[in-house]
């Protein structure tokens, strides 16, 4: 028979035996966090935040059983050059992709197309440069602002998603714009259940970037 000193010394020595083949703990998946860097359509303008864009797009997402946290970065009357000004205090060290949505009040304004693409092309590279994703929503200027400038400001969002790599989704207010029944009364911002229509519309894009986020690993 083994002695207790024995006994002791042979369950001592079967440690890192046991320590080499117990499984590792696996760390909890880290939930996505989604930056909405925009002006008062990502801001709710006229709404309570929770019909807003991004609360609206966050309980869309959890009903589709995403455990997505979406961030509302949104401050009404911003040009694009003002929300790359911001940028940096903007993004939370967590941000995980970016939603961009801006340009309506470059256009409403008549800043000139180039300066507004530059704007735009400032935030994308400083995005890019933390390794984030993007989603790019387009606008339209008003017809009223001409041909020659609503084209040029149209082309701007196609072809720095096309230079960038971009997630594009053409137009931001696909859906509600228009639509009496899905805009408030001022014709420029959507009601709550406009936005649910822009949520339903843009979805699959948000989903294309959450992939993007997952292949990040």
């Amino acid at each position: 028979m083994k002695s207790a000193a024995a006994w002791v010394a042979l369950v001592v020595a079967s440690l890192p035996l046991f320590v080499a083949v117990s499984p590792v703990a696996q760390a909890e998946p880290h939930a996505p966090v989604i930056v909405t860097l925009g002006d008062s359509l990502t801001a709710g303008l006229g709404l309570p935040q929770s019909e807003a864009f991004p609360a609206q797009l966050q309980a869309v997402l959890k009903a589709r059983g995403r455990d997505v946290t979406v961030i509302d970065a949104g401050v009404s009357g911003d040009t694009a050059t003002a929300a790359a000004q911001r940028l940096d205090w903007a993004l939370p060290d967590n941000a995980d992709a970016v939603i961009v949505e801006l340009g309506g009040n470059d256009a409403l304004q008549g800043v000139p197309p180039e300066g507004t693409k530059a704007a735009i092309e400032k935030i994308i590279v400083s995005v890019q440069a933390r390794g984030l994703p993007i989603l790019l929503a387009g606008q339209e200027a008003p017809r009223n602002m001409g041909k020659e400038y609503v084209e040029a400001f149209s082309a701007i969002f196609r072809d720095l998603a096309e230079r960038y790599d971009v997630i594009f989704y053409p137009f931001f207010l696909e859906g509600a714009a228009l639509n009496a029944e899905l805009m408030q009364p001022d014709g420029m911002h959507p009601n709550a259940k406009g936005v649910a229509r822009i949520v339903e519309n843009i979805l699959p894009k948000v989903e294309e970037l959450l992939a993007r986020v997952a292949a990040k690993g």
